[in-house]
Parts: C-alpha cells; structure tokens; sequence
C-alpha cells in the first residue's frame, strides 16, 4: 500500500499534485523514499565500541577482523582527542584513529606493530612532533559519500591546531596483489602515481595530499593484497612553528603594508624635503602599517638643487644627498614604529654610480637593495652601474625581496627570491609613460602568480621642469596577489587612481600563501620540473661595460640629446 508523505495510507488523496504538462515523478525516486542523512563529525566515546566494531569485521574481514575492546580502550585513554568519527543519524559509520609519536624514534623503517607498541599504544607521547595514522575506515554501505576525505580534512585540522610537524602513516596497497607477477612494488606505487592505475587506498591518499616516503616490507605481515608491502606517507603541516609561542613579538600572519604614490614638486631646500617625507610616514604609520614603500628616485627633487646642466654631474650631485635622506628614514622608521623601504636613490662609490634601495627597519637596522639591471637611457645618461648581489631579507612581518623597476622584468631576480622564502616583493619604480608602466605592472603581477607571492608596487607622479631626463613621471600604484579562489577576483589585492598624489594601504594575509601552495588549483612552486631546469646565480659584470660603451657610442653620434623612453 502506498503512503503519502505523513505515513498514512494514500489512495486516491495520496496522489502527487503535479502541473499540467509534467511527468509523473516515480514513487522510486521522491524525496521520501531516500532516508535522509544527518552526519557530525565528533571524537570516539567508549561506547561506540561496538559499532566501531562492527565496521571493522566489514572492512577486514580477510585479515585479523576488529581490535579486542581492551585494545580500542587504550587507545582512547592515551589520546582521546585524536580518535575521530563520522556518525549518521546517531550510528558510527566511520573513524579515524591517531596516536602522536616523535618520529625521530622510529625512523622510516618501522612496522605497524612497533610504532603501535603492538597495539599497546604505550608509543603515544604528547610531546612528540608527529601525527601518526594508526586507522581509517568507513562503513562499505556510506564508501560513496566520500566520508574519508572528511576524516582526513579533520586530521590535517587536528595537526594544525596541535603544531605538529606533519602526519605520517603506513598505507596499504590492495591493487597491487593483482600485479605482482607483472611488475615490482616501486613500480605499482609509480603506476599509480602517474594515473596509470587505481589503487583503492593510495590514489586516495595521494588525492588528500600526501606523497609517497618510501615503501616499507613487511608492515603488516599478514596484509596479503598488499603482499606485506605498504607506503610510507607524508603530510606536512606548513603551519608548523619549530619555536615555543611567544607572548608578544610573534611573527605576523596578517600584514599590513603602505605604499605612497609620491607627488614629484619642486622643494627648497633638504630640510623642507624631509617634512615631505615625514608627512607621509606619520600617514602611513596612522593606520597600524607594517611597512611603507616608496618609489624610486623620490628624492629626484633635489637635483634641481644642484643647478648643474648636465644629467649625468646633475644625478652625481644629487647622490651627495642620498646619506643624510637614509639617515632620516632611520630615524623616521624608529620613531615612528614602521620599517621604511626607502624607494630608491642614487649612490655614487668609488667613482661608479650606482641605484639603491635601503630596508630601514623600525628596529634601527639597515640593508640595502642595489638595482641589477640599468636600463640603456641610465646607462647613456648618466653612466649608472648595475650591483651584482641579491638578497631576500628577514623582517619582523616575514622575509621580503626588493627588485627596482626594471629588475621586476626579470622573472630569475625574483624566483630565486622566492626559493629564499619570500612572501611580499616590493617593487619600486619610476616611468614616465603608461607603456613603460605597463611593462613593470604585468611583469609584476606574472611575478605575483609564478611566484606564489604579493608584490607591491608604487611610482611617482607630476613633473620637474627643471630635470632632465627625470621631466615628467607616470604611476598607479598597486598590490597585487596570486590567482586562485581565495585571493581577489583580478588578482588585485589594492589599487591606486593613475598619477594622482595618494596613499594606498592593504592588508595581506600569509597564510592564505600557505595554503596554496598545498591546496591551490594550480601549484607552481611545487610544480616545477627541478629534474629539468634550475636558476642559479653567476656573478658577471661584463653586462655593464657593454651598455655603457653602447651608451657613449650613442651620444657620441647624436647631434642632440633626445628624450629616450625609460623601461623604468
């Protein structure tokens, strides 16, 4: 007899209403028929023993069936967090079972029963580094509801929240029984890897993201599918801090940076330039900043000062001022709570004429950026050197990477940054039309994507009549981020109004680069073919001879100095 919704008998007032037109829905397939889920995920209770027990039977009835209670019992006495399950409607329909090891004690070479204390679990230690997979099982009737992924989501939470260092586990190869005569264990695990086959444990392991350690004879002896072979797997927890929590003074996940898109005007003397620069650092430093940044040759004002004709004496001049300008923004940094990357300035050492950034920390430290790579209108104008070091350098909110203008348009500067451990790359630059802007913005944000990494961006603005070569200046500021789900639809993290006098603040989240690298749609870090390529540093400097002979050559042959454009 059929029933209508509300369990009573149907008949002729239990029909269905549909509208004219539309099928009739099989009784088969109404809502009705399909028992409703209700799943929590929760920690293991003494009581579910029995439900846990028979899953177990299930699962591995063709190798030694469930624990004894007394097993399951002790299990939960030494880590009761650690013992997690699925339940459908109140009844246990999966688990995930954990023990915390240090793994240093056991090494890769162990059996189930060793690291398990031969199901003793006297191997938990509550101060060990690692996660130790002891179980996983789902209940055959719910293996479509992709309840293990869940488990091991919880897991990877559980190992997070614990700082532990990564999850480890031995997993079974089923599959391979049916291959043995074919081909090897390392070669099964290779298979699999590479999509050739399906093993109905370790695809499922390398989909959750762990990779293959090793694998390891005789794990479980009496694994027959898996002919006593099993891998070792590893999850590692990129939130992992080796160092006690501090109170105060912790490293920052969330970042707040400035950056001036600085208006470029005639000034009267230094002093009168320094209140310039104040004034944005007490801005900047207003809203909590972390950082400000701001473009490069910001100080080009003062060579108007230096009443010298000549772009090259001009620039040299100019460079007397570079020493007291970082010596202010020491000060300024300090006192104003704020690390300063004081875009960049022109420094003239030895006879050689360089361009440098300067890192000013708001600890009263100092380092230094020099620009690699000098554009040929630097080189003819004025004679410029490019440096020939490159460092990624550590700061209280995370390590950092510098690269001035045209340096961000050589994609080996920054990528061997990010082998450092960059997170933000700051980019200052100087252009005075929007093509040469747009060749520092687009390889800013390529460097932002294959990089996995922030990187902000900030020029000047307005003109100099009275410069040469430095006359007029175009400039949007921005932060940019990579492109994946959880980063801004563009890619655009902020943005300024074009060649308007302005600040830009924005906060970056450093954790949110954590989990792309592990979890993110694409993964260019780790994707890399290493076994193929690499970039390493070789120091020459030939480079900069050529363009300074190209450069005298050109002027040599030019009636009248024309205004080149400016790759930045």
């Amino acid at each position: 007899m059929a029933t209508s919704s509300n369990g009573k008998a149907g008949g002729a007032h239990g029909k269905k209403n549909t509208l004219p037109g539309m099928p009739q829905t099989p009784e088969l397939l109404t809502p009705t028929a399909i028992p409703a889920h209700k799943l929590v995920l929760r920690t293991l209770k003494r009581v579910d023993f029995k439900a846990v027990k028979e899953i177990m039977d299930k699962v591995y009835s063709n190798m030694e069936g469930a624990w004894a209670q007394d097993e399951y019992n002790a299990l939960l006495k030494k880590f009761p967090e650690g013992q997690i399950c699925i339940e459908d409607n109140g009844q246990v329909v999966a688990a995930a079972l954990a023990i915390i090891v240090q793994y240093s004690d056991f090494g890769d070479r162990h059996t189930y029963s060793k690291i398990t204390g031969g199901g003793k679990f006297n191997t938990h230690n509550p101060d060990g580094d690692t996660l130790y997979g002891v179980d996983v099982f789902v209940d055959p009737e719910y293996r479509s509801l992709r309840l293990g992924r869940r488990l091991y989501d919880a897991r990877k939470e559980l190992c997070e929240n614990l700082n532990l260092r990564a999850m480890v586990a031995g997993g079974r190869i089923p599959g391979y029984a049916a291959y043995a005569n074919e081909m090897t264990p390392a070669k099964y695990v290779e298979m699999v890897r590479n999509k050739e086959l399906t093993d109905p444990i370790l695809t499922f392991q390398l989909s959750n993201d762990f990779y293959v350690r090793k694998l390891i004879r005789g794990y479980l002896p009496y694994d027959s599918e898996s002919k006593a072979y099993a891998t070792l797997l590893e999850w590692i927890n990129v939130y992992y801090d080796e160092e006690t929590d501090k109170l105060i003074g912790n490293q920052k996940s969330n970042v707040r940076i400035g950056i001036v898109q600085w208006q470029m005007r005639a000034t009267k003397n230094l002093d009168d330039f320094f209140q310039q620069m104040e004034f944005f650092v007490d801005t900047v430093s207003g809203y909590k900043a972390d950082c400000v940044l701001f473009p490069e040759f910001f100080n080009a004002p003062m060579m108007a000062l230096t009443n010298e004709e000549s772009p090259s004496v001009a620039i040299r001049s100019m460079a007397a001022f570079t020493e007291p300008i970082k010596t202010k923004m020491m000060e300024l940094a300090v006192s104003y709570n704020i690390n300063v990357i004081a875009g960049s300035m022109p420094l003239y050492d030895d006879g050689k004429l360089y361009n440098v950034s300067y890192l000013c920390r708001r600890d009263g430290t100092v380092d230094e950026q020099y620009k690699l790579h000098v554009t040929p209108d630097e080189a003819s104008y004025w004679g410029m050197r490019g440096g020939d070091k490159l460092r990624c350098f550590d700061t209280d909110f995370g390590k950092i990477g510098i690269l001035i203008c045209y340096d961000v348009e050589f994609p080996e500067l920054s990528r061997m940054l990010s082998d450092e451990g960059m997170k933000i790359l700051f980019v200052p630059f100087w252009t005075d039309t929007k093509n040469s802007y747009q060749r520092v913005r687009l390889c800013a944000q390529a460097r932002a994507i294959e990089n996995e990494c922030y990187v902000a961006i900030t020029g000047s603005v307005g003109n100099l009549p009275r410069v040469e070569n430095m006359d007029i200046q175009y400039s949007q500021s921005a932060v940019f981020s990579p492109s994946d789900f959880a980063f801004p639809h563009d890619a655009i993290v902020a943005e300024a109004t074009p060649n308007t006098e302005m600040t830009l603040i924005a906060d970056l989240d450093l954790d949110l680069l954590k989990d792309l690298n592990t979890s993110g749609a694409v993964r260019n870090l780790r994707d890399r073919r290493k076994d193929l390529y690499s970039v390493s540093w070789v120091k020459k400097t030939e480079r900069d001879d050529e363009l300074l002979a190209q450069g005298e050559e050109r002027v040599v042959k030019t009636s009248s100095r024309r205004k080149a454009v400016s790759a930045g």
